[in-house]
Formats: C-alpha cells, sequence, structure tokens
C-alpha cells in the first residue's frame, strides 16, 4: 500500500490528532512527521503538546530539531519535511504527517518549493513600532504569496511583510513559490464539536499548569538564557506564560487570557481548513467519536479507495 504519497491527519487543538496519527501510521507501516509550527524547538514540550508518550514504537520526525529561541520557518519546515517524507519512501513505509498548522499541512499539499528569504534590517527598522493591526493592513495590500492568517504577532507580521518585498524585488525567487500540487495525498480532519473542543482545551490547560508543571517549563527556558522577547514571539503558552513570570500579570489574568487566546487560536484554525477545502483541498472529516483504532480502520479504507482510483 505504497501508492499514495503521504497520508495527512489534521484538525484543531485539543481534538486528538496526535493518538489517531500514531494509529494509522501502525496500521499503515508507517512513520510520523510532525506539522506543528513549535513542536521543532527542543526544550518547549509541555505548551507544545509533545505527547512523546503517544508514540510508543512508532518513529517521529520533525521533533526537537532546533534550539528554543531560534526562528524556524516554511522555508526551513518545507525543507526538512520533505526530506524526512522522501526519507520515508525510499525505506518502503507510508509518510503520516500530523499537526495543526495549517500552513505548513497546505504548503505540503501544494508542492512549493520557497527560497531561503534573508532578513533585510532596514526595512525591520522602518516598521518597528506599528501595530499588529497596521502591519496587518500592509500586508494584505501586497501580492500575498505569504499565507497572512498565520500571522499572530507584530514580529511574525514584520516577517510576513520582508518576505513579501523580497519576492517582489526578486521575480525569479518568486516562481519558485508557485504550487505543484502533490497527487494523491490522501487529508483526514478529527472532527471534534466546537462545544466539546472548547472543554477539552480548557481541561487540559489545566492539566497542563497544575499537573505538568507548565510554569517550570517557561521558568526553566528563561533561566537558560533565552531572551523574554523571543518565547513571547512564539505566542500563546509561552507568550503569556512569559508574562505572568515577568510580573506583568497575575496567575488568574494570565490563565483566563491564555484560555481565550487558544479557543481564539482553534477557531483560527478551522478557518484555515475550510479554506484549503475552498482552496480545492478535499479533507475527508471523520468523528473524534471514534476510537484511535476506528478511526485508523477509516482512513486504510480511505487510502484503499484512493488508491483503486490511481493514486
Amino acid at each position: 500500500m505504497n501508492l499514495c504519497p503521504m497520508v495527512i491527519i489534521t484538525g484543531p487543538t485539543a481534538s486528538g490528532k496526535t493518538s489517531r496519527g500514531v494509529a494509522v501510521a501502525r496500521a499503515l507501516d508507517g512513520e510520523i512527521v510532525s506539522a506543528d509550527s513549535r513542536q521543532v524547538y527542543t526544550g518547549m514540550d509541555i505548551g507544545t503538546g509533545k505527547d512523546r508518550a503517544d508514540y510508543g514504537d512508532v518513529p517521529v520526525h520533525m521533533l526537537d530539531i532546533v534550539p528554543a529561541g531560534y526562528k524556524y520557518n516554511l522555508f526551513e519546515y518545507l525543507r526538512d519535511a520533505n526530506a524526512a517524507i522522501s526519507d520515508i519512501r525510499s525505506r518502503g513505509r507510508m509518510p503520516v504527517v500530523v499537526g495543526g498548522t495549517g500552513m505548513y499541512v497546505e504548503a505540503l499539499l501544494n508542492g512549493l518549493s520557497l527560497p531561503e528569504v534573508p532578513a533585510n534590517p532596514g526595512l525591520r527598522a522602518s516598521l518597528e513600532g506599528k501595530s499588529l493591526e497596521e502591519l496587518t493592513r500592509i500586508l494584505s495590500g501586497m501580492k500575498r504569496l505569504h499565507n497572512t492568517t498565520d500571522v499572530d504577532t507584530a514580529k511574525r507580521a514584520i516577517r510576513a511583510i520582508e518576505i513579501e518585498t523580497y519576492y517582489s524585488e526578486h521575480p525569479e525567487s518568486a516562481s519558485q513559490a508557485v504550487p505543484h500540487p502533490v497527487r494523491g495525498a490522501v487529508t483526514v480532519g478529527v472532527d471534534i464539536p466546537r462545544d466539546l473542543r472548547r472543554q477539552r482545551i480548557t481541561e487540559r490547560l489545566r492539566h497542563r499548569l497544575e499537573q505538568e508543571n507548565m510554569l517550570d517549563e517557561v521558568r526553566c527556558l528563561l533561566e537558560s538564557g533565552i531572551a523574554p522577547d523571543d518565547l513571547i514571539y512564539y505566542g500563546l503558552e509561552y507568550k503569556f506564560l512569559t508574562e505572568h513570570l515577568l510580573g506583568r500579570t497575575t496567575y488568574d489574568e494570565m490563565f483566563s487570557a491564555l484560555e481565550t487566546a487558544i479557543h481564539q487560536f482553534a477557531k483560527r484554525q478551522m478557518t484555515w481548513f475550510r479554506g484549503m477545502e475552498r482552496r480545492g483541498h478535499h479533507i475527508e472529516w471523520l468523528s473524534h467519536a471514534l476510537s484511535p483504532e476506528e478511526f485508523a480502520a477509516r482512513v486504510v479504507d480511505i487510502v484503499k479507495q484512493s488508491e483503486t482510483r490511481g493514486c
């Protein structure tokens, strides 16, 4: 069963992607390739939900490949993830991409090959001090080779503008960003009701704070010498917990703001997935109520049907 180039298991945060992805990998003699924009960082485990115990004996790629504090980007992800996918396929196994970073998933499906975009200190200086709203407005008026819906901090917006500016000034590089869609890939989403998703997000956040000592993880990262602004750059848990540890918010203020931010993040994820479908990427949605084993059996059937049609 090796005709399909890859299987993708995606969905919003707290939907149970990892356990289902592991079951799918076992059923298809596969290996997992993470598609999570923050699980690439070493030392950022609890806040990113690496859930290492869930993988068991299933090999997983794209975890812990760069140090915390580094700013990993889409160019690097495509380079590294495609290398992992090629390696897995060369050994006769099935790549199973698992993760909820829609930009990474869609870029893999689009077969994008991006040039590396260097820093532009002059441009960065000219944008410094602008609000996220102002930066987003600037970005929305550009050619938009870079997908703007992943931009949720001023620093990320500045980087996106930097990329667009580089493409406009180097059209030969922009041509590399033209999609060459991967034919025959199977994409499956974990469908979880909104209310249950919200409940699971809140329960998971409490557990990570009260049982897994997520605050200690962020405190250790700061004590290791990582600048607070570099952790804040990563958003969500690392942003709000860093600000709390710096004394800018109380614990209750931190919890409430972070809970809201994660709910908003999950909503943006679903908006992205709906956009993917409008852009021509079929996602087969399977119920969260299925056990991992039942989920995997359904995915195997979908892959078989896809191969019958000529993956």
